[in-house]
C-alpha cells in the first residue's frame, strides 16, 4: 500500500451504480425478514440516540449486516465500517452503503494483509467514539496504533466468540482500556446465532460449494461449544455421522451423552469425509492428522480466523495443489491422496465464493441485540454527565440482560407468540430465602 489514505469502495468499483442497485436490492430482501432491526430502526429514526456519535466497524459487510449499519445511522450516528474478513466482503452491499450520506464503506472482498489493516487505519481515522468489531481487530488498531483516541471512546461492542477471548485476554492483563460488551456471550445470541446460525450456514455452503450431501458420511466436529454443537446437530439431522473432537473433558462428555461419537482427533482423522472446525484456537488439524487422512477428504474451518487448519503445514506435505472446484483447493499427497480444502479455510459460512452467512431471521436477533448494545454505550454516557454517575468501567462487560431480554419481546411480537409472566407471588417467592418446604 501506498502512504495515501485508502479509498472508500465507491472509488474502487468500475460501475458504482450498478454495485449499488444491486446491493440495495439485497438489503431490503433482508430487511423484509428483520422485524427487531426494523422496530429498532423506527425507534432510532424517531428518537436519534446516535446523534454526535460517530461509529467505528469491522464486521462481515452483507446485506444483514447492512441493516445493522443502516440502522445505527439513521439513528444519528456517523458510521465508518471495513471488512473483518479478506473473503467476506460482498463488493455491491459495501457500495450500497456508501451511497449513504453518513455512512462510509471501505470493505472490499479480497483485498491483501496490507489492504485489510489499511482498511481498518482509514475506519479509525474517523475518530470513533463508539466501535463494533468482529473479532476484535479494531479495539486492536485502537490500542496498539491510536491510544490518544482511547479518551474519546465510549465503548465498544464485540460479536464473535473469537473476538470475546482475545479482549478477556487483553483485559486480564491490564491493556484494555475502555469498557466493551461481550455481544457474543448474551444468550439471544449465543442459543441462536451459534448453534442455528453456524449449524445451518456452514453445512449448507459446504454443500453448496461441492455439490455433496451430508448422508452417510462420517463428519469430524473440532470443538464442541455452541458452534460445534449446532454444527453436529445439524449434521446428523441430515444422517451424517458425526465424531467431535475436544479438548475440555465436561464438554467431550456432554457430546458422548448426546450420542455422538468422541475421540482425539489423531484417531478421528482417520474416519473423516469432513473436517469442519469451531473452536476459535490454532493448529486443530495440522501435520500428523493430513498424514493419516483418506483421500478426497473435505476441511472446512467455522471459526472465525484462517488459523484452525494449519495450511502452511499441509502445503509443506503436498507435491501439488490445483483449483479443484471453485471455492475448493486439492492439496496432492505424495501418495496420491488429495485432501479438498473449502474456502481456503477461512470462515467457510462467510468466505466460500457462493456463502451468504447465517440466516436473515438469525441474524436480526443478533443484530439487534448489537443496536441495543450501543444504545446503552451512549445512554450510559448521558446519565453519567447528567448525574455524576459512573460509566462503564474499562473492560469486559456482559450486556444487561433486561436489554436481551428487550430484543425477545420484539422477536416474540414479531413471531405473534404470547408467553406466561411471573405473577406477584412468584417474583416474591422466587426472590426469597426464607421459603421452606
Amino acid at each position: 500500500m501506498s502512504d495515501e489514505t485508502y479509498p472508500p469502495i465507491s472509488a474502487q468499483l468500475d460501475d458504482v451504480a450498478a454495485a449499488r442497485e444491486e446491493g440495495r436490492r439485497k438489503m431490503d430482501w433482508a430487511l423484509q425478514h428483520m422485524p427487531i432491526l426494523s422496530a429498532l430502526r423506527e425507534e432510532f429514526e424517531a428518537e436519534k440516540p446516535f446523534e454526535g456519535q460517530r461509529v467505528g466497524m469491522a464486521m462481515h459487510v452483507e446485506a444483514k449486516t447492512a441493516n445493522l449499519v443502516e440502522t445505527l445511522a439513521v439513528g444519528g450516528a456517523e458510521v465508518a465500517i471495513t471488512g473483518c474478513n479478506p473473503l467476506s466482503t460482498h463488493d455491491d452491499v459495501s457500495a450500497a452503503l456508501d451511497a449513504h450520506e453518513d455512512i462510509t464503506s471501505y470493505a472490499k472482498r479480497g483485498v491483501d494483509d496490507d489492504e485489510y489493516y489499511a482498511a481498518i487505519e482509514a475506519v479509525v481515522d474517523h475518530e470513533p467514539t463508539v466501535t463494533v468489531d468482529d473479532g476484535m481487530d479494531m479495539v486492536a488498531a485502537i490500542h496498539e496504533d491510536h491510544p490518544e483516541l482511547i479518551d474519546s471512546i465510549l465503548g465498544g461492542c464485540e460479536e464473535t466468540t473469537t473476538g470475546v477471548h482475545r479482549l478477556r485476554a487483553m483485559d486480564a492483563d491490564g491493556a484494555l482500556k475502555y469498557p466493551v460488551f461481550a455481544v457474543n456471550d448474551t444468550p439471544m445470541k449465543r442459543l441462536f446465532d451459534n448453534v442455528h446460525g453456524t449449524g445451518e450456514s456452514s453445512l449448507a455452503t459446504i454443500a453448496m460449494t461441492t455439490n455433496l450431501s451430508w448422508a452417510g458420511k462420517n463428519v469430524v466436529v473440532g470443538g464442541y461449544g455452541y458452534c460445534g454443537k449446532g454444527v453436529a446437530k445439524k449434521a446428523a439431522g441430515q444422517n451424517a455421522n458425526v465424531i467431535v473432537t475436544e479438548v475440555e473433558p465436561r464438554r467431550a462428555l456432554e457430546a458422548h451423552m448426546e450420542g455422538y461419537d468422541v475421540m482425539p482427533m489423531a484417531e478421528a482423522a482417520e474416519k473423516a469425509d469432513v473436517v469442519l472446525t469451531t473452536t476459535g484456537n490454532r493448529d486443530v488439524v495440522t501435520a500428523e492428522h493430513f498424514e493419516r487422512m483418506k483421500d478426497g477428504v473435505l476441511l472446512a474451518n467455522a471459526g472465525h480466523f484462517d488459523v484452525e487448519v494449519n495450511l502452511d503445514e499441509l502445503d509443506d506435505l503436498a507435491v501439488d495443489r490445483y483449483e479443484a472446484r471453485d471455492g475448493v483447493e486439492a492439496y496432492e499427497m505424495a501418495d496420491g491422496r488429495r485432501l479438498n480444502v473449502v474456502a481456503e479455510g477461512r470462515l467457510v459460512n462467510l468466505a466460500a465464493p457462493i456463502a451468504l452467512g447465517h440466516p436473515v431471521e438469525v441474524m436480526d436477533q443478533s443484530f439487534g441485540v448489537q443496536a441495543v448494545a450501543v444504545r446503552e454505550l451512549v445512554e450510559s454516557a448521558e446519565r453519567s454527565s447528567a448525574d455524576g454517575g459512573d460509566p462503564y468501567d474499562p473492560g469486559v462487560h456482559d450486556l444487561p440482560d433486561e436489554l436481551d431480554r428487550e430484543v425477545a419481546e420484539i422477536k416474540l411480537e414479531a413471531e405473534g407468540v404470547a408467553h406466561d409472566e411471573l405473577t406477584a407471588d412468584q417474583e416474591e417467592y422466587m426472590g426469597s430465602w426464607q421459603h421452606g418446604t
